[in-house]
């Protein structure tokens, strides 16, 4: 398994690196079309600007390998072929690439592996180390990245760094599937500073998001959601959300990583699996 302080470390020193090769490729490329006289003649300065050239293309077509290897581990991750998916982004951190996007592109695929593998430490590290780079053309990754943060934090019992990585993520466009996360994140830090008023707020549109969620997130949310009406007095939602978590999942398991759920069935006994819940 990659360390991810190695491959913090490793990435760093390699996007130096790639800077002062692609900064000398275009400086000697300067100079042979500027300087007549770097050459012995012109078919020489030819020669030189045909190398340089050569050396570009082979370092970039090692630049599309490993991005081509980072961006298909994706896949694997969504899979649960997270060995598979070690693999391929190990050679991709260790592919040489000319330009910033196939590393930083391979760290952020880590972030989500081990985001995946609920190894928060890492996760929380990754995204950190990411965030703090140039992302140029790949700021598309800053969402993400914001949320395997958050939710990572979160998990490590920190909500206020939480809520700082969600910060700037109120007023931008996100897809459904960021959405979906940010909510069930949101719902979660509400819940943990005792904002349940927040969590109330239209609740009907954040229960029809959570349904279309993996049924994990699905449950943990609505079961949240189901807290929050408690707490706020409603019963009739806190009932009929608290029924439907029971349909979703095994609610002792539940409640066993979020123990602030045990107060949803602190008077109903928890009913057996495959028990119908009440419409």
């Amino acid at each position: 398994m990659i360390p991810a302080e190695a491959v913090i470390a490793r990435v760093r020193r390699d996007l130096t690196i790639s800077a002062i090769v692609k900064a000398a490729l275009l400086v000697a490329a300067f100079l042979v079309l500027v300087w007549r006289g770097f050459g012995t003649s012109g078919a020489g300065d030819v020669l030189l600007l045909l190398l340089i050239g050569g050396a570009w293309l082979a370092l970039s077509y090692r630049s599309v390998q490993g991005s081509r290897l980072a961006a298909d581990s994706q896949w694997l991750i969504a899979t649960g072929e997270y060995d598979a998916a070690e693999q391929q982004i190990e050679r991709s951190l260790k592919t040489f690439s000319l330009f910033r996007n196939a590393k930083l592109l391979g760290m952020h695929r880590l972030a989500m592996l081990r985001h995946a593998q609920r190894r928060w430490p890492d996760a929380v590290a990754l995204s950190r180390a990411l965030l703090a780079q140039r992302l140029g053309p790949l700021k598309g990754l800053n969402k993400p990245s914001r949320l395997i943060l958050a939710e990572a934090l979160l998990e490590m019992d920190d909500p206020r760094g939480a809520r700082d990585a969600l910060a700037g993520l109120f007023d931008q466009r996100l897809s459904l599937s960021e959405a979906m996360t940010m909510l069930a994140v949101q719902v979660d830090y509400q819940a943990r500073t005792g904002a349940w008023d927040q969590t109330m707020d239209r609740i009907a549109t954040k229960v029809q998001l959570a349904e279309l969620m993996p049924t994990t997130s699905a449950a943990r949310t609505q079961a949240m959601l189901a807290l929050a009406a408690k707490k706020s007095g409603r019963e009739d939602w806190a009932i009929w959300l608290r029924r439907r978590v029971e349909l979703l999942c095994d609610v002792q398991q539940l409640c066993a990583r979020r123990s602030i759920l045990w107060e949803l069935w602190a008077i109903d006994p928890v009913p057996s699996p495959g028990t119908p819940g009440e419409g």
